[in-house]
């Protein structure tokens, strides 16, 4: 809950001087309440990319970039990470506490039973060129089913917000294996009720109709760690997209769908792709240190991905436990002498020890080991950001639930510098 202190700014513009109150939340720095600024001064404030600007306020996800500390509703991610698992933490994210056991039970069973799609979107698929990529799949589909789901529409009824929650959360998992199974040639799988939600997932991609296929409790161990760590992150990109698009008014569906065309982006959900592509560029130990001297070349365009972060600058608390999931999947699938894991592993151990990296604070983060975990299992680099999309749902699902719930709602309408023409008149084709 926002609380408004004692304190005030004062700003003295063209020696007029007016006061803002500063207003504390319960963790972070303290913000300036300017939401009267413009009224009092005829001003506007200039911040390009939202760097110093608080959006909104939640009381769901933190995160200390100083600390290297993300917090799912006041637990640390480390802890959900070891001890719990995707659905838990996704009624954790949704509800604002962990569930009893029959909480849990009752939640997991309506998920369950909502991981069908409607038959008729296996024309949406169809629809599409073989060779389209997943994420183009993925944000049609998700898009398409307020079309076919109008019963969880009106945003103004908290039984359809609930239903249309359920729904997402469930469908997701179908709709990104589909896509991937459209994209490889292969026929759709479906899901299976018997089979936990990461189990259940790595099912529809990878099992076909003439074989036997069981899921490996590693495997599916790492894929729900990996759901479970990219669930929220505050008011990032896709994030800040959903909660604007919510602000309109919009239904859930194509909010949601908003959401995964903003991640699609490379500097946002494209990132542990990059990483991995890096890693393979690199492709040995013995040539890091060409590349980390190209890194340090101001005048070179190379950039080391995976790591640093625009918020963490410690070590992404993510990264920590993808290292472990890493090491614990390659091992599995034989592939412990890896030269991508090796590269990784070097680059790591030299950037956590060479002064160029510590005084910039480029830590490796999430990105830089979830790559490897996905190729390891078998996906393709295409299907890294669609993954990400499917563990994304349940936290943009929470911000906009949150959104919809808060009584001062308003539709987002950011100002501008205006650096333009100024007025002019218009002139006839021959005077121009």
């Amino acid at each position: 809950m926002l609380e408004k202190t004692s304190k005030t700014a004062k700003i003295t513009i063209d020696g007029t001087t007016v006061e803002v109150p500063v207003n504390k939340g319960s963790l972070g720095p303290d913000v300036l309440d300017i939401r009267s600024l413009y009224k009092q001064t005829g001003l506007f404030t200039f911040d390009p990319g939202f760097t110093s600007t608080a959006s909104c306020e939640s009381d769901i996800t933190f995160i200390d970039g100083d600390k290297g500390e993300l917090l799912y509703r006041g637990y640390p991610i480390e802890q959900l990470a070891d001890k719990s698992n995707f659905l838990e933490v996704s009624y954790l994210l949704l509800y604002g506490e962990l569930p009893t056991k029959s909480q849990y039970e009752d939640f997991s069973g309506k998920v369950t039973r909502h991981t069908m799609l409607h038959e008729q979107m296996l024309n949406f698929f169809r629809g599409f060129r073989r060779d389209a990529h997943p994420m183009a799949i993925v944000c049609g589909v998700q898009a398409a089913m307020s079309a076919f789901y109008h019963d969880s529409t009106d945003i103004n009824d908290p039984w359809q917000r609930e239903v249309a929650t359920i729904r997402m959360i469930a469908k997701l998992p179908t709709i990104v294996s589909w896509a991937y199974k459209y994209s490889i040639g292969q026929p759709f799988a479906y899901p299976k009720n018997n089979l936990q939600y990461a189990q259940n997932f790595l099912q529809m991609c990878f099992s076909v109709p003439a074989e036997e296929y069981v899921v490996d409790p590693i495997l599916s161990s790492a894929m729900d760690k990996i759901f479970i760590l990219h669930a929220d992150h505050e008011q990032n990109a896709s994030t800040s997209t959903v909660r604007l698009a919510a602000s309109s008014g919009a239904n859930p569906f194509a909010c949601i769908a908003a959401g995964i065309a903003c991640l699609w982006g490379p500097a946002h959900g494209g990132a542990n792709e990059a990483a991995l592509n890096m890693l393979k560029e690199i492709g040995s130990p013995d040539r890091i240190s060409e590349f980390i001297s190209k890194a340090k070349d101001k005048n070179d365009p190379f950039r080391l991905m995976g790591f640093g972060h625009r918020v963490y600058k410690n070590f992404d608390p993510r990264s920590r436990v993808m290292k472990q999931s890493a090491d614990e999947v390659l091992e599995l699938m034989g592939i412990t002498n890896n030269p991508t894991l090796q590269v990784a592993k070097e680059l790591e151990k030299i950037a956590l020890e060479d002064e160029y990296f510590i005084e910039k604070k480029l830590y490796p983060n999430v990105d830089f080991y979830s790559g490897i975990i996905l190729e390891a299992m078998g996906f393709p680099t295409s299907m890294f950001t669609p993954i990400f999309a499917l563990a994304r749902t349940v936290g943009w699902l929470s911000q906009w639930q949150e959104m919809i719930s808060d009584p001062n709602i308003k539709i987002g309408r950011p100002r501008q510098l205006f650096t333009g023409k100024t007025h002019r008149d218009y002139l006839p084709y021959e005077k121009r």
